[in-house]
């Protein structure tokens, strides 16, 4: 496909889904039903590992819980799905209603004073709307530079990953590429200019990252320790995003200091951190987690 052939699909598909966009989140939530139920009954998307996942990580549950709770994922990611192409067409004071955020003055008193902060999150609840955090944000009011990023991994479809590109930063953050996000943190440093960078760690560690075990959900877990590891060469306060479901269409991320001395922490105590109160997350409302990633296909052992 040629530069001017990718440009002319890209609008096209854009404007296709920025009109679908228009459409209140009373009507698109109506898709969201349709879309649950094929997803959940006719391709029953990974059906084996939702089941899996929840059955091995809530041994507790009858069988009607792990079903209840499957179906409420469906649920919950069909309404993901309608609710990140919303970001297409959404005013700001409408997502300030619908995403909420507490310890917001937290990230302003540390980023006021020049330093840049680490925070955890996850694949719970919207996390597409977790960028809205600017909009909570002062210190722009008080004249105060503080850029507001992401880590993300490049999608192979490249319209793909324009997309999702130009709805991340709908409320003025800035997305950076995981393979060159310390060294984009580094040149802020450099250049003065403090940062909040969401680091989405629940998944499996990548290439190069040997990770850390942890009893994470009754599983033998590696967890990412590239986020700590950043954290520590940057001496950066560290945060947690503890993201709830209020109602449909309605979330408050409660924002958790972990630590503001990270060198001052024994190896790997803040990675054990941040798995606890992701568990107790993901425990409170079992049913606003991926269960659909295969978390757990490579087993491992406690070293």
């Amino acid at each position: 496909m040629t530069d001017i052939e990718h440009t002319i699909r890209y609008r096209i598909i854009r404007g296709i889904l920025a009109v679908l966009a228009r459409m209140p989140l009373g009507v698109l939530y109506v898709v969201s039903d349709f879309i649950f139920f094929v997803l959940s009954y006719i391709m029953r998307y990974r059906r084996h590992i939702v089941t899996r996942n929840i059955s091995a990580s809530f041994p507790e549950f009858t069988s009607a819980q792990v079903r209840r709770t499957r179906r409420q994922f469906y649920r919950n990611f069909a309404d993901y799905i309608v609710e990140t192409l919303k970001l297409m067409h959404i005013s700001d004071n409408e997502m300030r209603r619908r995403m909420t955020f507490s310890g917001i003055e937290t990230v302003d008193r540390i980023l006021s004073s020049g330093r840049p902060i680490v925070a955890y999150f996850s694949h719970c609840g919207n996390w597409e709307w977790v960028t809205s955090i600017t909009l909570w944000s002062k210190l722009s009011d008080e004249g105060i530079r503080a850029d507001f990023c992401q880590v993300y991994r490049p999608l192979r479809n490249g319209i793909m990953d324009a997309l999702m590109l130009h709805l991340r930063s709908r409320f003025g953050s800035i997305s950076l590429k995981k393979k060159l996000v310390f060294l984009d943190l580094m040149r802020y440093r450099r250049q003065g200019i403090p940062t909040i960078t969401g680091f989405m760690s629940d998944q499996k560690p990548s290439h190069g990252d040997e990770g850390h075990v942890v009893n994470f959900l009754h599983h033998p877990t590696l967890m990412i320790t590239g986020t700590e590891t950043v954290a520590r060469r940057l001496d950066a306060a560290v945060v947690y995003f503890d993201i709830h479901k209020r109602s449909r269409g309605h979330y408050h991320v409660d924002i958790r200091l972990i630590t503001e001395t990270p060198r001052d922490l024994n190896e790997f105590a803040i990675t054990d951190r941040y798995a606890s109160m992701l568990s107790a997350t993901i425990r409170r409302n079992p049913s606003i987690w991926l269960w659909s990633h295969n978390r757990w296909k490579h087993p491992v052992a406690f070293q």
